[in-house]
This record gives C-alpha cells, structure tokens and sequence, in this order.
C-alpha cells in the first residue's frame, strides 16, 4: 500500500488499518522465531508500512490544528 492510498482512508480506516499491520507484525516476528517465515523481507515491508500509516495520521492530525 503506498501513501496516496493511506491518505485516501479516513482516520478510523487508519486506525483499522494500523491494527492490522501491528498484527501482521507479531505474526510475521513469530514466524521468524519459529524459522517458518519464507519471506525475510516481509517484516521491513510490514514494518515500513507502519510508518507510513502512522506519518499520515500524523500529517492529518496537525492539519487539524
């Protein structure tokens, strides 16, 4: 997902989405534990992703102010 999708989304669809990706993180971590994870670069990719849902939500919040 890139930024100009994020910021299409409203702030509780941000939200939402920002739990997911925590989510998917945690997943993504325990499979690395466990050596099940296929995909190495999956975690930087999850990891960038919400860094970007965050950011937006921070724009979006000054733009408020």
């Amino acid at each position: 997902m890139n930024a100009s999708e994020i910021r299409e989304l409203r702030d509780d669809e941000l939200r939402d989405r920002l739990d997911d990706l925590e989510k998917q993180l945690f997943g993504l971590r325990s499979q690395a534990v466990t050596e099940k994870l296929e995909n190495s670069h999956a975690i930087g990719n999850a990891r960038r992703d919400i860094a970007r849902v965050k950011t937006i939500m921070r724009e979006k919040q000054l733009q408020g102010e």
